[in-house]
């Protein structure tokens, strides 16, 4: 659903108090987080899309990856999850076989047991997961705790949504997206842990609104300014040259109207940048805001355990809440 949309369906919600929904006072969570004791409490999550690859088993571990995602950008453990199916009668039991069978895959190596699910015909496959997980609540990571200072650091180049829409409309092949595809089915589990040993101020991981999106509401949430060296950001191969000719997915656009007007100099980003910046991510990576002090440590750790480790950009005390991009 657009940001827009969404947001002014919530607004009209009713407001929760309980003093253990730890994230009732936090903007932009990942996840919902309600605590259970002193030093516990559980992460909750859910997500399910449409397939973005042709191949059943490996959209099942992608759909899983991303399910389980907001666990690791809070610092969770994924514990349990229940599979959520949307299946056309007319296609083959076998095709369901091997999406379930890809999302088990990233389910064991998360560590979680599956518990069970729900079913329904629709017409088109949709697959995702309900994620329950356990977190310390004085270990909690959120959008809420960037400092002016922190630097900004991504896990994952951009450009998922855009290769996905090429893919879909056969101007690029799936060994063309590889990579993109090696990266949307690996989970976040080794970039939370070491952004826990190494202590970062913030988290978010960077899904369907974009890194213009996400990127704005750890801004928002946490009161400051973010800065975005363009020059640094990673983007997957061909990306910059398909936004060039306008294949870019429906919700970059969506996006792009909700967010833009907060990059203070949007009249001087191009275009392609603004699509690749709005460009819906699945199974993205994370974005870590970290003290300036840490942030070696961080890249080091992060590239030690086989992750990609990209500064892009620093917390600013100037325009709270919205995005300078250079």
């Amino acid at each position: 659903m657009a940001p827009g949309l969404l947001a002014q369906v919530l607004r009209q919600l009713p407001t929760v108090e309980d003093d253990n929904l730890l994230t009732a006072a936090i903007p932009f969570a990942d996840a919902g987080v309600y605590r259970i004791s002193a030093d516990c409490a559980l992460v909750q999550s859910v997500d399910f899309f449409t397939p973005i690859v042709d191949d059943p088993r490996s959209y099942g571990r992608i759909a899983a990856a991303n399910a389980l995602s907001d666990v690791y950008a809070m610092g969770g453990r994924p514990l349990t999850v229940m599979n959520l199916v949307g299946f056309p009668a007319c296609l083959e039991q076998e095709v369901l076989v091997e999406i379930l069978k890809g999302g088990a895959e990233k389910i064991s190596e998360a560590g979680a047991v599956i518990v069970g699910g729900h079913t329904i015909e629709d017409d088109e496959p949709k697959y995702g997961l309900a994620v329950t997980g356990l977190v310390d609540p004085a270990r909690l990571i959120t959008t809420a705790g960037a400092r002016v200072g922190d630097q900004l650091v991504m896990t994952q180049p951009l450009g998922t949504g855009i290769l996905a829409t090429a893919l879909k409309g056969e101007v690029i092949t799936t060994e063309q997206m590889a990579g993109a595809i090696r990266d949307m089915e690996t989970l976040n589990r080794t970039a939370s842990d070491v952004m826990l040993q190494v202590g970062v101020n913030a988290c978010t991981d960077i899904t369907g609104f974009g890194l213009l999106g996400h990127a704005l509401e750890l801004a928002g949430a946490s009161r400051i300014g973010v800065e975005i060296d363009s020059a640094a950001l990673h983007i997957y191969p061909r990306v910059m040259e398909l936004a060039a000719i306008g294949l870019v997915p429906v919700g970059s656009y969506r996006n792009r109207e909700h967010y833009l007007p907060h990059v203070v100099n949007r009249e001087q980003v191009t275009p392609e940048l603004v699509d690749i910046l709005a460009d819906p991510q699945t199974s993205g990576g994370l974005l870590m805001a970290v003290a300036a002090d840490k942030l070696a440590e961080l890249t080091r750790l992060l590239a030690a355990a086989g992750c990609d480790a990209f500064p892009i950009g620093r917390v600013v005390a100037d325009h709270p809440g919205a995005m300078r991009v250079d």
